[in-house]
């Protein structure tokens, strides 16, 4: 019985010897590639602003000047939602949101979404979705041009009740088989307007966060 024992309390310590190096592997790997990851996320971002927001339109760091707000026209259940404010010379140019639609036919969609000091939309990309390929794909922009139909677009250009899918009685076109994506954009692009023409004095003049300071309030 000792032995048994003896050899259960060897194979204990071995099991427990693996798991700590397995965790200390685990870690060590992290630690290594958590810079490159956050780079390879900072770049892809960087990438997708300057399609919304062309890059000589500002000179400010725009990833950098950046709050959070909390509207659930922007984001459900109290999501913040980050907003990156473009200046020149010290002067309010864009905001670009990270709006997202949580009404997707396979759930959220999240998108950049431009607007310029004067409310008009700059561009728009769809930056992560799980809508059905060959159908709801279609606001991909490496799919289909579908997203550009917004750029140059502000309120009232159409008539707010025109800012829907042709189906629904406005101006934007759906697709063959699939209605329920293009309307959950066209309503978040539509509600990203809506917040910016109330907000838009205040939102260039907040605060940014400190590191570590959590998220802020909206306007």
């Amino acid at each position: 019985m000792r032995g048994f024992a003896r050899q259960l309390l060897i194979t204990a310590l071995l099991l427990l010897g693996f798991a700590v190096i397995g965790v200390g592997l685990v870690a060590a790997t992290h630690e290594a590639t958590k810079e490159r990851i956050a780079e390879n996320h900072r770049r892809m971002l960087l990438r997708f602003m300057n399609q919304v927001l062309p890059p000589e339109r500002y000179d400010n760091d725009i990833l950098r000047d950046r709050v959070q707000v909390v509207d659930p026209r922007l984001a459900p259940h109290g999501e913040a939602v980050t907003v990156y404010r473009a200046r020149r010379q010290g002067r309010p140019v864009a905001a670009v949101f990270t709006t997202v639609a949580p009404d997707g036919y396979n759930g959220r969609i999240e998108l950049l979404v431009g607007v310029d000091v004067s409310g008009r939309v700059t561009g728009v990309r769809v930056v992560d979705h799980h809508e059905t390929p060959g159908l709801g794909d279609a606001i991909d922009i490496r799919k289909s041009h579908w997203v550009e139909e917004f750029r140059g677009r502000r309120l009232g250009d159409p008539p707010l009740k025109r800012w829907a899918v042709k189906k629904d009685g406005g101006v934007f076109d759906q697709f063959t088989g699939a209605t329920i994506t293009p309307r959950a954009v066209v309503k978040a692009v539509r509600h990203t307007l809506l917040y910016f023409q109330e907000h838009r004095k205040t939102l260039f003049t907040l605060p940014v966060p400190r590191a570590g300071g959590g998220t802020g309030e909206g306007p």
